[in-house]
Formats: C-alpha cells, structure tokens, sequence
C-alpha cells in the first residue's frame, strides 16, 4: 500500500482554523486511512492508502470542511515525488538548509513563470522547478519581500511551504512506513 504525505494549509496559525493534530489523526483513521501519523502542528499528515493522490486531496477536504467547518488546501504527494521534490532542489547545500520548499498544487504554466522572474528582490532567490518554488533568502524568511499569495495569484496555482527542517523529517517518516 502506498504511503502519502498530505501538506495542509494555513491551519494553526495565528489562532485561525484550528485543527487539534489528535483530532485529525482520528478523522483519517475512521474514515479508513492506515498507519495515520502528524508532524508537529502545521499540518503535516503521513498515512497510507489504496486511493490515488488526487482523489486523497479531495477527501481530505472534505472530511476537514465537514468535521471542522472549514477549507483548507490540500496537497499529497507519494514518499518518492517528495523525496525528487527535495532532490530538485536548485540551491547550494548550504543554502538548501536554510531556504523554503513551496510545494504547488500544478506545474505552472512556462508563461506565468517568466513573468514572476520580474519580481525578483535583492538578497532573495527563487526557482521554480516543476510543482515546486524554492525560495532562498541570505537575510531570513522573516525579512523578505517575498509573497507567496502574489506568487500563487500570479501562477494561478495555490500552495503552501515547508522549511527545509521539515522536509527531512517528513521523508525519514513516510519511508519509515515503507
């Protein structure tokens, strides 16, 4: 049975849909996913499942808007497209470490790609390879221009990020499964 990673977004932050990890854990379990683990509170979920991935997105969706009464993107990606995902990654090992995976719900098309390259800011990098935008910043996420609701309204694809930190984490716990 295949082993997924699910990337929700926007949950737990700022006091703002609330999702209770323990909660969720049970949701996916009763509704027949196996061996259901969360990572830390962002909404990180390796479980494992018969289903194809995008019709997991789409359950997820709807046991979350239906259990807590909110929408929530969802991305699912299997252990192997997360770990080329990382693999991808365009950056130096040292700024790698340091820099944002922005996993995105398509591959944007080449046109609205060369057109985010004019938003480019001093002190920031971003690539975008395939369904992911990787972003570099030498003074710190915190400092940056960079936006990810503009990049998304200007790729027309939504998406949501993960620290380098937490994506080798959620590649050791999803290939633990396997």
């Amino acid at each position: 049975m295949p082993t997924y990673i699910a990337l929700l977004r926007g949950i737990n932050v700022g006091g703002h849909k609330k999702v209770p990890m323990s909660e969720l854990r049970d949701l996916l379990t009763n509704a027949g996913f196996q061996n259901v683990q969360t990572y830390i509170q962002s909404g990180n979920i390796i479980f494992q499942s018969s289903k194809k991935a995008s019709e997991l997105e789409t359950e997820i969706q709807k046991l979350i808007h239906s259990h807590f009464g909110f929408e929530v993107s969802v991305i699912v990606k299997t252990n192997n497209e997360l770990q080329a995902i990382f693999d991808r990654c365009p950056f130096s090992e040292e700024k790698k470490e340091h820099c944002y995976f922005i996993l995105l719900s398509n591959i944007p098309d080449e046109h609205l790609i060369e057109k985010t390259q004019e938003m480019i800011y001093e002190n920031e990098e971003v690539v975008i390879k395939n369904d992911c935008l990787y972003f570099y910043s030498s003074t710190g996420y915190g400092r940056t221009k960079f936006n990810m609701n503009t990049y998304e309204r200007k790729l027309k694809v939504t998406g949501t990020a993960r620290n380098y930190k937490t994506m080798v984490k959620l590649l050791s716990l999803s290939s633990d499964l396997n």
